[in-house]
């Protein structure tokens, strides 16, 4: 029997099911039709962060940045680059701390970018400071179940 996973839209937020063996098959959500992974981070704010985090079933790896942050600035067109490398197995998505605080304290934000990687609803692993892509998906890679 194939695990079916509960995955959000990164366009409406919805909630879909779909099965683990179809994830690479380029899956559209069931309400607004639009890729269910279109390679890129997904900008997530206080209602999205729940459906994403909380609800799906994909490991997701948040940057926690705000948009005055030169650092952060450098490492987002790095970010997108691990986006394409890393779904369908992990949703990528974006928190601005400055518009989000009440998220950023939630989790202890202290310097940014940090980049907090959960499963399950659960933070798994934390990294602080810019990264290039390939040691944002190596990091990532290495925190996850096997």
């Amino acid at each position: 029997m194939n695990e079916t996973l509960q995955i959000a839209c990164p366009h409406c937020h919805s909630l879909n099911r779909v099965p683990a063996d179809r994830l690479a098959d380029q899956p559209n959500c069931g309400r607004c039709q639009g890729p269910l992974f279109d390679a890129k981070p997904v900008d997530l704010d206080a209602a999205s962060f729940a459906r994403h985090v909380e609800r799906s079933d994909l490991p997701v790896l948040v940057d926690f940045w705000a948009p005055w942050c030169g650092p952060c600035k450098m490492m987002a067109p790095q970010f997108e680059q691990a986006a394409r490398m890393l779904e369908p197995r992990v949703r990528l998505a974006k928190l601005n701390t400055e518009a989000e605080q009440g998220l950023a304290a939630r989790y202890g934000i202290r310097s940014i970018p940090t980049m907090i990687l959960f499963y399950g609803g659960r933070e798994v692993a934390r990294q602080s400071g810019a990264m290039g892509a390939q040691d944002i998906v190596r990091w990532a890679a290495a925190q996850l179940p096997r």
